[in-house]
């Protein structure tokens, strides 16, 4: 007891709008209902919870977190109540318990996927939370990535549930028939399944296997609960890796932004689990992506910074022409076009030094020119909303983009053709304008990708002062039919 009110816990429980003895009871009857029917909880305990930071015993935490995620319509997790486990030590974990000791991954990553697959069924993830700042979260995870990973033979393995007794209630957040050992063969038969995973995600957006890939990195996190032989571990840990960032992905495709987010620091984890630094990076820096597209490229370039830095010198120079690319996209949103140029120069000298005598990791292999040239259009198109003149050049990579994708990208292709038809309305060329943003609506129903629509929006914007031509004006037209207008309909509200 810590004589201290538990502020997470309070700021939750205003949220959720119960009495004290509403939550007493509450609890009550959900320990009944996940097999604890002997537990009796009142509201004095409720009370020294909130107000004296007591601590609850097993299982209370993990029943007030699927209370709270039931109530909020999003994860919440049990470090996010501000209950610690047993033996940890939280001095100095200022956003969301990071950084998470070494045994608690498999344990987080269970417990939010499994989460999220419970509110999946009605829609609700993501709602009512905000997105942790990006300078919050690389202070927090900057000393933990750039040191090295414990993943030794004999390093302590505190929340091993095969070696509890069975009787203590410490394991009521393991699915023991779940940790169970697993061979090359199931680790060779997952791999394959991220692949699969990916290039779906590539070609039609996230929404339509988001819960297929939730569910698949729940199963992993049961298997990681059971100590393998390293070299297993490590695949192991790479397929939670590559699982969570397409989780992520997906959830930021289809505007799940808290979601989203709590994935790519849970990729970042499992990468550095498994050794793999410049996996950990990546994921970061999809995260960095995901805050430029909201609007807030100051948390990117904190993020970025960490990403490239805590990435390792074993990164290869495609790798790091990525991040680069990312971050000039960030610097074009600030309106910094010289420091954005100095970037992409950057980019360009390290993409033409990657000599591919080394094989590229699986999660690199779609980042080819077209890929180099995409994120360049984006990145003078986002400039051009500061210097019009950068328009053009926007113009000629995005023509260099769609000049080399095939149909297995749909979703980025559609984001090149957005990209120049926004380049053409700045650089005063409706008519070209016309034809690429027509394209876009050809296929934009193809996918389930909100960020697609929120694009659409912007170029949108940039038809309005045309809307004196018939051409834009039909077009204007059709953009709103296309646009949807329900519950699901990404950022914006209304074009």
């Amino acid at each position: 007891m810590t004589r201290e009110p538990n502020t997470r816990l309070a700021d939750l429980f205003g949220l959720a709008g119960w009495t004290k003895g509403e939550l007493a009871r509450l609890v009550n009857r959900q320990a009944a209902v996940m097999g604890h029917p002997q537990l009796a909880t009142d509201t004095s305990r409720v009370r020294r919870w909130i107000d004296m930071g007591e601590s609850p015993r097993d299982p209370v935490p993990k029943v007030l977190a699927a209370l709270f995620t039931e109530r909020l319509g999003r994860v919440v997790t049990i470090e996010d109540l501000g209950f610690g486990r047993r033996g940890r030590a939280t001095k100095g974990q200022s956003v969301d318990g990071l950084p998470w000791a070494p045994e608690r991954t498999a344990a987080v990553l269970t417990e939010f996927t499994g989460m999220d697959l419970m509110l999946n069924r009605r829609g609700l993830v993501g709602a009512c939370a905000a997105l942790s700042a990006g300078s919050a979260l690389s202070s927090a995870m900057h000393d933990w990535l750039h040191a090295d990973p414990l993943l030794s033979s004999d390093a302590p393995r505190l929340d091993d549930p095969l070696r509890r007794d069975v009787a203590h209630n410490d394991a009521a957040g393991f699915d023991r028939y779940e940790a169970a050992p697993v061979g090359s063969t199931e680790i060779d038969a997952l791999e394959r399944s991220v692949d699969v995973f990916r290039a779906w995600d590539a070609a039609r957006g996230g929404g339509l296997q988001r819960k297929a890939v939730v569910g698949q990195l729940n199963e992993v996190g049961g298997m990681l609960s059971y100590r393998h032989p390293e070299h297993l571990q490590r695949r192991l840990w790479g397929v939670a890796a590559n699982l969570a960032v397409l989780a992520g992905w997906m959830s930021h495709d289809v505007g799940l932004e808290p979601t989203a987010q709590k994935y790519f620091v849970i990729a970042a984890h499992a990468a550095r689990e498994g050794g793999d630094r410049p996996r950990a990076g990546e994921a970061l820096s999809r995260a960095a992506r995901q805050m430029v597209h909201l609007g807030r490229p100051d948390d990117a370039l904190d993020l970025m910074k960490l990403a490239k830095s805590g990435s390792g010198s074993e990164t290869l120079p495609r790798t790091r022409a990525m991040l680069y690319t990312i971050e000039a996209w960030a610097q074009a949103s600030m309106g910094r076009g010289q420091a954005m140029r100095r970037t992409l120069g950057q980019a360009e000298e390290l993409f033409a030094s990657d000599k591919g005598d080394v094989p590229p990791p699986s999660w690199m292999q779609s980042f080819h020119e077209m890929e180099l040239h995409g994120m360049q259009a984006l990145a003078y198109r986002t400039l051009a909303d500061h210097e019009p003149g950068a328009a053009v050049i926007a113009q000629r990579h995005a023509k260099q983009a769609l000049a080399l994708r095939g149909n297995d990208t749909l979703r980025s292709k559609i984001f090149d053709y957005i990209s120049m038809a926004s380049a053409c309305l700045i650089g005063n060329d409706p008519e070209q304008a016309d034809t690429y943003a027509r394209l876009a609506l050809v296929s934009i129903g193809d996918t389930s990708s909100h960020r697609t629509w929120d694009r659409l929006r912007e170029m949108y914007r940039l038809t309005g002062k045309y809307a004196g031509f018939a051409r834009i004006e039909d077009l204007r037209q059709e953009i709103q039919r296309a646009l949807p207008t329900g519950p699901g309909k990404g950022r914006s509200t209304s074009v």
